[in-house]
This record gives structure tokens, C-alpha cells and sequence, in this order.
């Protein structure tokens, strides 16, 4: 014949309440001095807040999906152009740095009173 498991009983605690034998509260322990906690530190998960903002608002996985794939690709599009640009700009810089010296050395007289002229303009003498 098979036992049938023990039924819980139910007992009054101190406070008045009542529990079963089952779910009574844990006794406390007694201190045994310091804990020794491991701690295990690993990399943050991936934010994933504007997909949690839109899946809130009711859009649809496809947004999401799409959210999460042309993210990262449209921030690497806009460093190559930015970069593209920069780069752009220095050449140009360097253009006219060279020009401005030819046009110095080379020039003559003509060359000076241009040069001169241009310093003037900006405000420098």
C-alpha cells in the first residue's frame, strides 16, 4: 500500500496568525561572523530602450526589427560621411595654405599688396 504524504497542519504563531506547518517562517540563525561573496562581474546587456518604447506604443516587430538593424548602420554611414568630410575640409585647407604661399613668394609686388589685402580684411595687420 502506497503512503499518502503528510498533510499540513495549520498552527497559531506568536503574532496571532495562523500558517501551515509547511510554509512557517524560517527560525533566525545565529551570526557566524563575516561572509566571504563572490561577486561576478560580467558586461552590461545591450540597451534595448527604444525597442521597449516601441514595442510599449504598440508598432509592430517590423519596426523593431528595423529599428534594430538600420540603427547601427545608419550611425556607420554618418561617421564615413563625417569623416569624408573632414577630410574634405583639411585638403581644402592645405590648398589654400599652398596657394596663398606661391601666390607670396612668386608674386612679386603684386603678389604682397594682394596678401596685404587679405590680411587687412581679416582684421589682422
Amino acid at each position: 500500500m502506497e503512503s499518502l504524504p503528510d498533510v499540513p497542519k495549520v498552527v497559531q504563531l506568536p503574532d496571532g496568525s495562523y500558517a501551515y506547518t509547511d510554509r512557517l517562517p524560517a527560525p533566525p540563525q545565529q551570526y557566524g561572523g563575516p561572509q566571504v561573496i563572490h561577486q561576478h562581474v560580467h558586461q552590461a546587456p545591450p540597451d534595448r530602450t527604444v525597442q521597449r518604447i516601441a514595442l510599449g506604443s504598440g508598432v509592430g516587430a517590423g519596426a523593431v526589427a528595423a529599428g534594430v538593424y538600420f540603427g547601427p548602420l545608419l550611425v556607420g554611414v554618418l561617421t564615413a560621411m563625417a569623416a569624408n568630410l573632414a577630410l574634405l575640409a583639411f585638403l581644402a585647407a592645405v590648398c589654400a595654405w599652398g596657394v596663398v604661399t606661391v601666390v607670396r613668394s612668386v608674386g612679386g609686388q603684386d603678389g604682397k599688396r594682394a596678401a596685404d589685402t587679405v590680411r587687412r580684411a581679416r582684421g589682422r595687420r
